[in-house]
């Protein structure tokens, strides 16, 4: 979630609204609301869409799995979002993102 969060805000300024999904209570998971944009919003329902139908237990990492549960445009869309909000979060101090790029 905090990386479509980190993604949307920086690359987009259209009309944004709260984000809900109604398998999984946000505000359960964050203490704040996430605001998303129409796109943003869509890309993160099938994530966490995908999330919940992994056959895997535990869940590995989406890179390293043999099953490829995101289709086309979806797999495009959050490797770019990824790479960008990873970058992003290291650049301000994050830097336990780059365990996570270099395991």
């Amino acid at each position: 979630m905090r990386f479509v969060e980190v993604y949307c805000r920086e690359k987009h300024v259209l009309e944004k609204s709260p984000f809900t999904f109604n398998k999984v209570d946000v505000k359960l998971i964050r203490r704040k609301d996430l605001v998303l944009c129409r796109e943003c919003t869509k890309l993160l329902r099938y994530g966490l869409t995908m999330r919940l139908k992994c056959p895997h237990d535990p869940k590995p990492m989406c890179k390293k799995c043999a099953t490829q549960c995101y289709k086309g445009q979806y797999r495009s869309k959050i490797r770019e979002i990824m790479k960008f909000s990873g970058i992003y979060l290291v650049k301000r101090g994050r830097l336990d993102m780059l365990y996570h790029y270099l395991k």
